[in-house]
């Protein structure tokens, strides 16, 4: 896997809404802090200024907004600035040939998946990580730092987490792979699919019945996805849906569990990346190794 450089102060980087627009205004504290306390050179993509419909702007200047970027070799990093819903309308025309010859950090999650995957399948390492939408939000300040940390080379030796009741102990190493789930199931039989053998899956969603998620596990199982990894990292699946006319009966864990039981590789699960206040940033494709005892589950870089 290729692992793009770290930035350095004066290093240009480039952010666009790739997916659902927002009020541009919201983003203010997040490129303030990109330019002043980063000391960054910022590029603004058209996105950031344009709505059609749900979009920031049309699928064609989406995909031209982010192509600009990723062939632009003076440009170090780019920022999605929110998730929402449209990568997945874009991602099949972008061409990320260049990146080769200057590989680049991509920063983003939720919808932002499935271009994280699309990095992987042309070997290119990305950040699952809070985006500069958020940037500014005071609760969110750990998150930022993971994110800061990462693209600015000073990696953490590990993040461990309190062991869980659901937690599989043991010891696995491979690649990281995956993000929001809902946008990993849909990407099956696409591009973007990925191979998850021998590697450490991280999974995570928001706003989901809990139907919907056992369907979704029930669809990876069915189609093998589950049943070669190395480990599994069970991220936050935050305001999932109750079904009150006919309970489901289990909740959004216990669910995930039942669905790999008949596999015995190392589970972490409540692990802090997701749609949620502290959202580690987590380097997609980096071979990582995962340790699971009584006491805790680390992942170690």
């Amino acid at each position: 896997m290729i692992f793009p450089p770290f930035l350095r102060p004066g290093d240009t980087v480039g952010v666009v809404a790739p997916a659902s627009w927002f009020p541009y205004e919201e983003l203010a504290d997040g490129l303030r802090i990109l330019r002043n306390d980063w000391k960054l050179n910022v590029l603004e993509g058209d996105s950031l200024h344009a709505i059609d419909g749900p979009f920031a702007g049309s699928d064609d200047l989406r995909r031209a907004d982010l192509q600009r970027l990723f062939d632009d070799p003076s440009v170090k990093a780019v920022f999605a600035a929110r998730g929402g819903y449209g990568c997945y309308r874009i991602v099949d025309q972008l061409d990320l040939t260049c990146l080769h010859e200057n590989p680049k950090w991509l920063v983003g999650f939720s919808d932002i998946t499935v271009l994280l995957s699309l990095f992987y399948k042309h070997g290119i390492q990305s950040l699952h990580g809070l985006m500069p939408r958020q940037f500014g939000y005071p609760d969110r300040s750990q998150s930022l730092e993971s994110v800061r940390q990462w693209l600015f080379g000073e990696i953490p030796a590990h993040y461990a987490v309190p062991a869980h009741s659901l937690n599989r102990v043991g010891e696995a190493k491979g690649p990281l792979v995956g993000g929001n789930l809902t946008i990993l199931v849909n990407s099956l039989c696409t591009s973007t699919d990925i191979d998850f053998s021998g590697s450490i899956l991280f999974i995570e969603d928001i706003d989901e019945t809990l139907f919907s998620l056992d369907r979704m596990m029930t669809q990876l199982r069915r189609a093998g996805k589950l049943a070669n990894l190395a480990g599994l990292v069970v991220g936050q699946f935050s305001d999932m849906r109750l079904n009150p006319s006919l309970p489901f009966g289990k909740d959004a864990f216990s669910i995930i569990a039942d669905s790999v039981s008949e596999y015995n590789y190392p589970i972490i699960f409540d692990f802090p990346a997701g749609h949620v206040t502290y959202n580690l940033a987590l380097p997609i494709g980096r071979t990582v190794v995962m340790k699971i005892d009584s006491e805790k589950g680390e992942l170690l870089f």
